[in-house]
């Protein structure tokens, strides 16, 4: 599939993914991720990979849009849990509206 990433064309294929990915460790988790095999890698992680660019070239974004298309399961970054007090605190600074 034909996927521009950071201005540049790229012809992804699936198959091709999961080779070039094979024996590479994943990096810890700490936004946008992809699902190739039973691994979670970061899609900034995939995306230099396969693409053999900068990370700071291309976004998490477009990577997530093109990983979308190959069919491969993306996630994106878990939300902040706050903790019960964190919460009231929030909740008692923000003013009331009607």
């Amino acid at each position: 599939m034909r996927c521009v990433i950071a201005r540049f064309p790229f012809d992804l294929v699936k198959s091709e993914v999961v080779q070039s990915m094979k024996g590479i460790k994943p990096e810890p988790v700490t936004g946008e991720s992809v699902i190739i095999g039973r691994r979670h890698y970061p899609v900034k992680q995939v995306g230099a990979v396969i693409t053999r660019l900068d990370r700071r070239d291309f976004t998490a974004g477009e990577m997530t849009r093109a990983l979308s298309r190959l069919g491969f399961t993306c996630r994106s970054a878990p939300a902040a849990v706050l903790s019960p007090l964190e919460e009231a605190a929030a909740l008692l600074q923000a003013p009331s509206r009607p």
